[in-house]
């Protein structure tokens, strides 16, 4: 029976790796519609819009590889083949990062022959961890290739290996101090860390830090940054800096004078954001240039891109989509003049990422005593309007975002509204866009967490003016991206985490765990495949970090108070009626309390639910347990709801108690719930015998 789309159409769908079917959360077998099909594959620049047009894009698709010598990019893990395609003898030869030339033999029989050409699949010599060149030569034809030689797998650190560590995980502009301005600050961070790190602790996990493009009004939320490689100045402690430091007493009068009301209800990013940047603007005259030099020297072209954005963005606004037409791409006909218009621009944002960058390092001299330290988040993608689209948009299909189809929470699917990699354009350029943002996030790091790790396997797309559950899924070069993320994380000496909750492809976990990437254990999600019952702590997973929630998820106390219920049903996000979803809750709770008391924890802690879901998260065997303040104190409000962007509160909510009252960062360290939390979770992770696998 011949499929409704077609064969030609199915062929072309595969060999660029749109999905026409798949499995959602349920288990239940989805075909794709062939409209999202279409989209998918225009995105990536292929035309499916006719028969004809299938049948020339498939034959483009089969004979593309056949016109060079070598694939612009190979990456393997450990050892590995390059496929050569030759009208003749071929010479090979390898440029190590170190500039040492090691030859390759490519004398092995031929497996394909098309249009004059034979393919050779030609066997790698040892050769080191790293980025190097692959050069070939076949009578008058050349080729280079980027070649990355990566780990087998991601090591823990020594201080690690064989034990457990508990620590926080922290909504870092929601926990500010009496000296912050109005939202958590690196000074902030750098408290909290001593202070966890003097409890016993080896973790503190943020959420993103990445930047946003500094020109008010700011998105709100750290999942849709302007640019994943450098890092967020909305959370400068102007007070910590060395201009400040070393100004006159009247300049830094006139700094303190600019520190903005803090509205105790509501983080306010944009007046922080506008009186950090007066501050800075006064303090910029102080700067330390031979300092700037050399970090710019040090962070290259990237910096000095993303400063020129930052630099175009105050005098052309925001979304450079909307900049004159010689602007709107870095290599542009006017850029260079922009360059040169803006250079005193430019130098100063430099100057205020070399300030992250500084207190950031701080930061991380605070954690050096701690088994895993700071870990940093890593957000699935980029504003389509911010500073990584604009200077990597070649990498990027603009013409689509990444979402999530719908699941039992997220009953009419997400789209985050995020322009997702294209894997063709990732491998013509070497993976040096994901290089460098691996990079970037990796500054200072511990470890590194990855905000929906499915995405370095496919990305569900949904088409421009389409609902988040008329999308289909496009796949990457999992092996690839494994394998770049192995070696900088190797390189850097961090742990890596994926976050691979909701519709996971049982691959996905195989090749995190072969790869030593830890997964996710979050209670709500720990069932059992067959029965839906809740998992006993000791059936979860070793290899995983342990929480009783996360970011888009009902804290503790919300879902026990229904709270998740009550807020999508008043904002209309169910797909069900309320009465329905209520039921489901009230069901889930009692199969949670009944693992709880089954497992002797509501016993062992008072009949104390909170302490018990905490005390479930100790007694598993997971390599890494977190709490959140929120869940220690009380909090029913969790920080994101998914599929809302203003009709909630979203990333603007200060951590907050029982009663809904506001918490700064001395109450909060010292509050009774914390201090319980950290006794349980110090007494009750300890190294056990699956820890050390």
């Amino acid at each position: 029976m011949t499929d409704p789309l077609g064969d030609d159409l199915l062929a072309l769908a595969a060999a660029h790796g749109v999905a026409t079917s798949y499995d959602d959360w349920s288990g239940k077998h989805v075909p794709v519609a062939r409209a999202a099909v279409v989209a998918a594959l225009a995105a990536l620049d292929v035309d499916a819009s006719s028969d004809d047009a299938v049948r020339a894009a498939l034959a483009e698709a089969q004979d593309a590889p056949w016109r060079s010598l070598l694939p612009p990019s190979v990456v393997v893990r450990g050892t590995g083949t390059v496929p050569v395609r030759s009208r003749g003898p071929v010479r090979l030869v390898v440029v190590r990062e170190d500039g040492r030339e090691v030859p390759v033999d490519a004398d092995v029989p031929a497996s394909e022959e098309r249009s004059g050409r034979v393919l050779r699949v030609v066997p790698l010599p040892d050769l080191p961890l790293g980025w190097h060149t692959l050069r070939a030569e076949s009578g008058d034809e050349q080729a280079e290739a980027v070649l990355v030689v990566a780990p087998e797998r991601v090591q823990l650190p020594p201080a690690l290996a064989g034990q457990r560590a508990w620590g926080w995980m922290v909504q870092l502009y929601a926990v500010r101090s009496a000296d912050s301005w109005g939202i958590g600050d690196y000074g902030d961070l750098r408290t909290l860390v001593e202070r966890t790190a003097a409890d016993g602790a080896g973790v503190v996990l943020l959420n993103p830090l990445h930047a946003e493009t500094p020109v008010p009004p700011l998105n709100p939320s750290p999942y849709s940054p302007s640019s994943r490689r450098f890092r967020s100045p909305l959370y400068l402690r102007i007070a910590d800096l060395p201009e400040y430091d070393e100004a006159p007493p009247a300049l830094r009068a006139q700094v303190d004078a600019l520190r903005p009301e803090t509205d105790p209800e509501r983080i306010q990013r944009d007046p922080a954001m506008t009186a950090k940047l007066a501050a800075l603007e006064l303090l910029w005259p102080r700067h330390r240039r031979s300092a700037v030099d050399a970090f710019r020297a040090e962070r290259g072209a990237a910096l000095e891109d993303f400063a020129l954005f930052c630099a175009l963005a105050e005098q052309h606004g925001s979304t450079w989509h909307q900049w004159p037409e010689e602007l709107r791409r870095p290599d542009a006909a006017g850029v260079a003049a922009a360059r040169a218009e803006h250079g005193e621009r430019i130098a100063f944002w430099c100057w205020v990422q070399l300030l992250v960058d500084e207190q950031l390092a701080g930061v991380a001299a605070s954690a050096a005593g701690m088994s895993v330290g700071v870990v940093h988040d890593l957000a699935v993608g980029v504003d389509a309007v911010g500073a990584d689209a604009w200077a990597l948009q070649d990498a990027l299909a603009l013409g689509t975002t990444v979402g999530a189809p719908p699941d039992s929470f997220n009953q009419q699917g997400q789209n985050w509204g995020l322009p997702p990699w294209r894997a063709d354009r990732l491998r013509e350029q070497g993976y040096g866009p994901y290089r460098s943002l691996v990079q970037g996030v990796l500054r200072h790091a511990g470890g590194l967490r990855i905000d929906h790790v499915m995405g370095l396997f496919r990305l569900w797309w949904v088409p421009a003016g389409a609902t988040a559950d008329q999308g289909t899924y496009v796949s990457y070069d999992a092996d690839a991206m494994l394998g770049v993320l192995a070696l900088e994380a190797v390189r850097a000496g961090v742990v890596v985490v994926g976050e691979d909750l909701g519709t996971v492809e049982a691959r996905v976990r195989t090749a995190l765990s072969s790869t030593g990437v830890l997964g996710s254990a979050v209670l709500w999600f720990e069932r059992d495949e067959d029965t839906g019952e809740f998992l006993p702590p000791d059936r979860w997973r070793p290899d995983a970090l342990a929480s009783v929630t996360t970011h888009d998820l009902p804290t503790a106390a919300g879902f026990l108070a229904e709270e998740h219920v009550r807020v999508r049903d008043e904002l209309d996000q169910l797909g069900v009626p309320v009465e329905e979803e209520r039921a489901r809750v009230r069901e889930e709770r009692a199969h949670l309390m009944a693992m709880l008391g089954a497992s002797g924890l509501l016993e062992r802690h008072g009949g104390d639910v909170v302490l018990a879901m905490h005390g479930a998260l100790a007694a598993s065997p997971c390599r890494i347990v977190l709490a959140a303040y929120g869940d220690a104190v009380g909090d029913v409000r969790q920080p994101n709801l998914p599929g809302t962007v203003d009709q909630y509160p979203n990333w603007r909510l200060p951590v907050a108690d029982a009663e809904g009252r506001p918490l700064g960062l001395e109450e909060l360290l010292a509050h009774d719930g914390v201090r319980r939390l950290t006794a349980l979770l110090a007494e009750g992770v300890r190294a056990a015998p699956e820890a050390g696998r």
